[in-house]
């Protein structure tokens, strides 16, 4: 599984940012532009809602995740605000993933 948590935060990062990023070169940081494309339509408002709700969901894990283990699990709420869900979820089940394994290894 860690070969595909690190495909899929990769590709969780490099194809949402892609057309952010011509926007960006387009419009700049115009933030009133940026709201009203993303509401701009009812499916639009879906998905957006739709990754606005589950990058809530995915803090709030993570918080009580690093409430209750180490403190370093909170970057993957600051990678998610900064760069996406898409990118953060899958590095973050990476890291759990390697964590697990060492574990794993030093309690045998």
């Amino acid at each position: 599984m860690i070969k595909v948590y690190l495909l899929l935060s990769f590709i969780g990062a490099v194809l949402p940012l892609a057309p952010f990023s011509l926007f960006l070169l387009e419009n700049g940081l115009n933030l009133g532009l940026f709201f009203h494309e993303l509401f701009a339509s009812y499916i639009s408002s879906f998905f957006a809602l739709d990754v606005i709700i589950s990058a809530l969901v995915f803090i709030a894990f993570v918080v009580s995740e690093s409430l209750r283990k180490d403190k370093k699990w909170m970057m993957w709420s600051i990678l998610g605000l900064v760069i996406g869900v898409s990118f953060s979820l899958p590095l973050f089940l990476l890291f759990r993933e390697i964590a697990a394994k060492n574990s794993d290894r030093t309690s045998c």
